[in-house]
C-alpha cells in the first residue's frame, strides 16, 4: 500500500534502537523527511547514519518539558513543521509488584507517560500550523490493557498513556490532528529484553510462547513500525483515539 507520506516531516522520539529505530527507518523508506531524537548522542547519531536518506538526529531528554520545547524548536528551524509525531520513549524496567516507592513511581511515569505528554504539548502549536493530515502516534504496551505480571508502575503508566490518547482525540481533532497508539506485545529486538531472556533460557521463552501467545512467536520491531507508519499516514485519516494491539493474540479480552 502506498502511504502517501513522501516529503512529510516525521519526528520520532526514542529512535536510537529497537521499535523506535524501526519506525524511523520505515517512515524514511516511505519517503518521509525523518528527524530522530533520543537522550544519547552516540546512539542517535549512529541510528540516523544507518537510515541515511537525509535523516537528522537530535539529542533531547523529553522527560524534561524544557528539553521537549527545545527539541521542537530545533525541528521548526530545520524543517518548518511537523506532520507526523511518534512518541516512543519508554522502558519496562522497574521494581517487582508490591515494591513500589514514590521515587520509582515518579521515575517510571516520567519515562512512560510524561515523555509523551511533554512532547505532544511542545509539538502541538507547530503541528497546528500545518495543513492536510497530521498525526500523532504513541507507542504503548499491552501491559497497559491487562494485568500480565509486568511491573505495576510500568503497567499503570501505559494505561495512563492509553487514556491520554483517547482523551486527547476530540480536542486535537478540532485542530486537524489525529492521535492514536500502538500497544505491542512481546517484541524481539537485537539488544532488548527478549534477546536477553532467550540467551539466558530459550526453553522457558518457548514454553511461554506456547502457553500465552496463539501465534507462538515473538513480534518484530518492523511489524510494529508498519502499523505506526500506517497510522501516521493519510491512509488512516478516519482513525483517531484508538489503541491498536499487536501481540500475536496474547490478550484474551
Amino acid at each position: 500500500m502506498k502511504l502517501d507520506i513522501e516529503g512529510r516531516v516525521a519526528l520520532v522520539v526514542g529512535a536510537s534502537r529497537g521499535i523506535g529505530f524501526a519506525i524511523a527507518d520505515t517512515l524514511a523508506a516511505e519517503g518521509a523527511r525523518v528527524a530522530l531524537a533520543a537522550r544519547g548522542l552516540d546512539g542517535i547519531k549512529s541510528a540516523a547514519d544507518r537510515i541515511g536518506r537525509g535523516a537528522s538526529f537530535h539529542v533531547a531528554d523529553v522527560t524534561d518539558p524544557a528539553a521537549a520545547l527545545s527539541l521542537v524548536s530545533e525541528i521548526e528551524k530545520q524543517y518548518g513543521n511537523i506532520d507526523i509525531l511518534v512518541c516512543n520513549v519508554g522502558s519496562g524496567a522497574s521494581v517487582p509488584p508490591g515494591k513500589e516507592t514514590a521515587t520509582e513511581w515518579s521515575r517510571v511515569m516520567d519515562i512512560n507517560l510524561f515523555a509523551a505528554t511533554n512532547t505532544i504539548e511542545a509539538a502541538r502549536p507547530l503541528m497546528n500550523r500545518g495543513s492536510g493530515d497530521r498525526a500523532i502516534v504513541c507507542v504503548s504496551s499491552i501491559c497497559g490493557l491487562a494485568a500480565l505480571g509486568a511491573p505495576v508502575t510500568y503497567s499503570a503508566a501505559k494505561a495512563a498513556l492509553n487514556a491520554t490518547v483517547r482523551g486527547l482525540a476530540r480536542p486535537l481533532a478540532l485542530e486537524g490532528i489525529r492521535i492514536n497508539a500502538v500497544a505491542p506485545g512481546n517484541i524481539l529486538a537485537a539488544d532488548g529484553t527478549w534477546a536477553r531472556k532467550i540467551a539466558e533460557n530459550k526453553t522457558a521463552v518457548d514454553e511461554m510462547l506456547i502457553r500465552e501467545v496463539p501465534l507462538r512467536r515473538l513480534g518484530k520491531p518492523e511489524e510494529v513500525a508498519d502499523i505506526v507508519a500506517f497510522l501516521g499516514s493519510p491512509r488512516a485519516a478516519f482513525i483517531t483515539g484508538t489503541v491498536i494491539v499487536a501481540d500475536g493474540g496474547q490478550l484474551r479480552a
